[in-house]
């Protein structure tokens, strides 16, 4: 026994010095540039959706338990819709009860004839990454895991993911589920995500439905009698000697390792109202991912900041008024509806200037806006140019990152009564008329 101990807390010593001499190292934390050890990576901005870094990030690769963030979205769906509650109960199958019973699965030890409610299951499933617990919830909302994997597929296209394959909804292979795997899929099939897929998923969960950070963040919790522990090891406050990979404004999201997969990872961490998505994908161990992890965060903590590029009320100097026909007065101004914000990688500031987009339903063919006119009327966008070399994409929309807000009237213009109107009429038909009769003399000479 004492010998044991002494092994274990030699293992402990040397994970808290490789964790000291790995992520003490300033160099990492204020590089300029990135260097990932991973297959694959991606870093995003988690609000604007703006991609920060990315390395191999359209690879496809088994996720592993990375997957469960996919049943994770439709657990929470299926609450925001009614269908189940968090005090919904349910009993566990003879397939996700051998799935717990396997040691192999290290599972957190189901009992049949037991009621258990979604809020436990879901807490195993997203604190300890528990495989059976995950298969009873996509039982439970889907009748069976078969037809949970086609609600993931649909979801997955939906969401607008651009490279997966879900076969099941834990993220084992289907080769190690036996006779279980789910209907509709192949034997050997093993699920299948991107960096960016990944990261696509995680923007969406932490935006949809951001009450999952309250569950990613826990560090441990009980389950039926039993302590269970989270996998992500740089939450803060992590028991024992697992507390020194901790990084500040961790709140999860998603480990996952198979020996097919590697050690992966979908961490979401937030500081002073930024909050960055990054993945890291087939690292070679169990450190390696949360060094990488860490190397990314530290690259988007130091090296970008959400700034306020132009305030509420910005006017392009030179292009603040619009033309106005039919009004009372001859122009109206336009200014920006909302203070437009970024991240801004340091440096870059002066690389960012603004352009105006009026809608053509607005104007009428001279390029005039027609009273009567609102004032804070919408009357088209105030775009954020990016003028620094290359482009920063984003991730939803996988094109050019595009910030806009709205450009609005800075005051009301009434119509002009129909005698001014008939009497400016008047004016312009003369007024034609003269400039046809000079053209005319014109031509005579």
């Amino acid at each position: 026994m004492k010998q044991r101990l002494q092994a274990s807390l030699a293992v402990g010593l040397a994970l808290v010095l490789s964790v000291l001499m790995i992520f003490g190292n300033p160099e990492l934390t204020y590089a300029a540039t990135v260097e990932v050890e991973a297959e694959s990576a991606i870093l995003v901005d988690a609000e604007t959706g703006k991609i920060l870094f990315e390395k191999e990030a359209d690879l496809t690769l088994p996720p592993a338990s990375m997957t469960k963030m996919m049943t994770e979205y439709l657990v929470l769906e299926a609450i925001e819709k009614g269908e189940i509650s968090w005090d919904t109960t349910t009993q566990i199958s003879d397939y996700p009860y051998s799935i717990s019973a396997d040691p192999s699965f290290s599972g957190v030890g189901l009992t049949q004839n037991q009621d258990y409610t979604v809020r436990e299951l879901y807490e195993a499933m997203a604190i300890n990454s528990d495989n059976a617990t995950t298969i009873a919830l996509a039982e439970l909302i889907a009748g069976s895991e078969g037809a949970f994997v086609k609600m993931m597929n649909e979801k997955a296209a939906e969401l607008g993911l651009s490279d997966y394959q879900f076969v099941n909804s834990t993220g084992l292979s289907n080769s190690s589920l036996g006779e279980n795997y789910p209907e509709g899929t192949e034997p050997n099939a093993t699920n299948l995500l991107s960096a960016r897929s990944a990261a696509m998923l995680a923007y969406h969960l932490v935006n949809d439905y951001p009450e999952a950070l309250e569950f990613s963040s826990v560090t441990t919790t009980e389950f039926d009698g039993q302590q269970i522990k989270n996998w992500n090891w740089m939450l803060p406050n992590m028991p024992g000697y697992l507390e020194a990979f901790g990084y500040e404004g961790m709140e999860g999201l998603k480990t996952g390792f198979t020996d097919f997969a590697g050690y992966c990872f979908t961490a979401t961490a937030e500081r002073d109202g930024q909050r960055l998505i990054s993945v890291v994908m087939k690292t070679d161990s169990i450190e390696a991912r949360f060094q990488e992890t860490r190397k990314l965060l530290d690259y988007g903590f130091k090296q970008f900041e959400l700034k306020e590029l132009f305030p509420a009320g910005y006017q392009i100097e030179g292009e603040s008024e619009v033309p106005v026909a039919k009004g009372k007065e001859g122009t109206v101004g336009i200014e920006a509806a909302e203070a437009i914000t970024t991240p801004v990688k340091n440096g870059e500031e002066d690389m960012y200037e603004v352009k105006y987009n009026i809608s053509e339903k607005h104007l009428d063919k001279d390029g005039n806006l027609t009273a009567p006119i609102k004032k804070g009327e919408k009357i088209g966008t105030v775009e954020l140019v990016y003028n620094g070399e290359g482009t920063y994409k984003n991730l939803v929309t996988g094109e050019t990152q595009k910030t806009t807000v709205d450009l609005v009237t800075t005051s009301a213009v009434e119509k002009s009564n129909w005698f001014m109107l008939m009497v400016g009429g008047v004016g312009n038909f003369f007024s034609d008329i003269f400039t046809s009769a000079v053209d005319m003399v014109k031509g005579w000479f």
